[in-house]
């Protein structure tokens, strides 16, 4: 196996372009033997002789001066590679991916990127609008760097770190004779027909995992409608078609201006949202740095209430 690299490419560029070895030897910081050295394997491996000595000269022989340009933009493209991966680990350039289901993506991604933004304006980004089954498997494949949503499934190869938590409630139109409740107990959910989320999302799983442990009240076969994110939802109950139990956070978009939101106890249920990253595989720097300033936003930003940082 050819044990030739970048340092016999620079050597070998070196003589040519000082036509002495004693020259090039000063200009890369070694020692004359030590450059004649790597020369002579350089030319041992390519099985040509690449200088024409003389007493007075080095020159390229002609195999030599074919060779050159290929040398030259070998040691450039490596160079540009070397700074290119330099420039990804300073931030001034790169890619970060991230997921998030709806409620996070609406409230709380905007404004860490305002700061990001104005830090690193080079790093291209991508948003995804998840639900939480699916954004779960596009950071088990590698296609988001991270993801910010419930735990839908504990997978044994994402790591969940939480993040915040949100109090479930009800939400109803703002004229409802429960409008103007402090809060309410599950089993003072009313008659209205029940609005859900649909299955794929990691809000009706949970609903789903409550209520069949028992903890809540609810009758699945009550649902008439499903929907498959909040800001539909909100347009549902805002034509009084029924009522829905949210998290906090999902229920504090714009969508839900003229809706109510109305805290449930006995028992408060909370859901739980993590950092979900793929056990064993590094962050980039740039998705490490926009994970730290989303980090820094929810310690300096005004959480809505029944919305708590962990």
């Amino acid at each position: 196996m050819s044990q030739i690299g970048i340092r016999h490419l620079h050597a070998f560029i070196e003589v040519a372009r000082s036509g002495s070895f004693t020259r090039a030897a000063e200009h890369l910081h070694l020692t004359q033997s030590a450059l004649t050295a790597t020369i002579k394997q350089l030319e041992q491996d390519a099985g040509l002789t690449l200088f024409d000595r003389t007493t007075r000269r080095v020159v390229l022989s002609a195999e030599g001066e074919r060779f050159m340009p290929v040398a030259e933009r070998m040691v450039s493209d490596f160079n540009a590679a070397l700074d290119d991966l330099r420039a990804r680990a300073e931030l001034q350039q790169g890619r970060v991916s991230l997921a998030g289901s709806p409620s996070v993506i609406t409230r709380l991604v905007p404004g860490a990127l305002v700061e990001f933004r104005a830090s690193y304006p080079s790093i291209q980004i991508d948003i995804r609008d998840e639900s939480a089954g699916s954004l779960e498997q596009r950071v088990l494949n590698n296609e988001v760097d991270f993801a910010i949503a419930g735990n839908h499934s504990q997978q044994p190869e994402l790591s969940y770190s939480p993040l915040l938590r949100d109090r479930y409630g009800l939400v109803v139109p703002s004229d409802h004779p429960l409008a103007q409740s402090s809060q309410l107990r599950w089993q003072q959910l009313p008659e209205d027909d029940l609005l859900l989320l649909s299955g794929d999302t990691g809000i009706r799983a949970q609903l789903e995992r409550f209520s069949k442990n028992g903890l809540i009240p609810i009758e699945l076969e009550r649902v008439q409608i499903e929907v498959s994110n909040p800001a539909g939802m909100a347009a549902l109950i805002s034509k009084r078609l029924g009522v829905s139990l949210l998290p906090a956070l999902a229920a504090d978009t714009h969508s839900f201006d003229g809706l109510a939101f109305i805290p449930l106890d006995a028992p408060v249920i909370e859901r739980e949202i993590c950092i979900i990253t793929r056990k064993g595989r590094a962050l980039s720097p740039a998705a490490a740095a926009l994970l730290e300033q989303v980090r820094l936003y929810l310690e300096q930003v005004r959480l809505p209430k029944w919305v708590t940082s962990v």
